[in-house]
């Protein structure tokens, strides 16, 4: 088979005996030049040599001889590179995540099939993270070679005509820090933001009522939390009274006009 070379298994059964062979993904796995993708982009995941360095004044007979340039074999080896380029086509085709990809690749012999696998394998192929590491190595060159290889299976008519002509963009979505817009909270932002125009325009304020705006709006997220509406609503007025009250230079108090009356600045009606 082409899948793998390796000799019958007394003990276990071949993926080839379990799927459907004319299986979309079956015909494509036997149909991808896996030998040409694998020798464009093995040049990328060479070993690099690590050359020694001269120590002087190690011992009295000298400086130590500098080691040969060689490359290191240490660590568990790595995940064949047919496997690996087959999770990034898996990923992209089904909108798979990486952590999504690595676990569905256990439970699917297909998809196992279709990374050169010649018996089922009941465990994940690696961690989540080689993938991420993996597309780094790989770079930009690497991406495009894969992608016109796709193009070229477009020929084979196992993709749509009109997929080659759409490019799908993978990034990285962060959420934004947008609150629910609740009363406590419009009613502190309006607070603020009549602060701000009133510094603007260059009025002194005598109190802006900052910190007693903020322990409200903390207070109304707990009692809501709490389900203590009563002084949820309690703390909502006081808010509505802090926004709604003149807050005035010290020399310019504003006074009612019942308070103004009683001082004789207003003249009162006779009869």
């Amino acid at each position: 088979m082409f899948a793998c070379p390796a000799t019958d298994d007394f003990f276990r059964a071949r993926i080839d005996q379990m799927i459907d062979l004319r299986h979309p993904l079956a015909v494509l796995a036997s149909r991808m030049p896996w030998q040409e993708i694998e020798a464009r982009v093995a040049h990328l995941f060479v070993r690099k040599a690590h050359a020694g360095q001269a120590m002087p004044d190690l011992d009295l007979f000298g400086e130590k001889p500098q080691h040969v340039a060689s490359p290191r074999h240490a660590g568990r080896p790595r995940v064949p590179l047919r496997v690996m380029i087959s999770l990034l086509y898996l990923k992209h085709a089904f909108n798979e995540s990486d952590e999504g990809v690595v676990a569905r690749w256990a439970d699917t012999p297909r998809w196992q099939f279709f990374s050169g696998q010649a018996y089922y394998e009941d465990r994940q192929p690696c961690d989540a993270t080689t993938l991420v590491k993996f597309r780094k190595l790989l770079g930009e060159e690497g991406v495009e070679e894969l992608l016109a290889q796709t193009i070229n299976v477009a020929d084979l008519k196992l993709i749509k005509p009109q997929e080659p002509s759409r490019v799908i963009v993978d990034t990285t979505v962060q959420e934004k820090a947008i609150a629910h817009p609740t009363d406590s909270r419009l009613l502190e932002v309006a607070r603020t933001k009549l602060v701000e125009a009133a510094k603007e325009a260059g009025i002194a304020l005598k109190q802006t009522f900052a910190k007693e705006g903020q322990a409200l709006s903390r207070q109304a997220g707990r009692y809501v939390h709490a389900r203590q509406f009563k002084r949820m609503r309690r703390a909502i007025r006081r808010q509505r009274t802090i926004v709604g009250r003149p807050s005035c230079t010290p020399g310019m108090r504003q006074r009612s006009p019942a308070s103004a009356r009683a001082r004789g600045a207003i003249p009162t009606s006779s009869g």
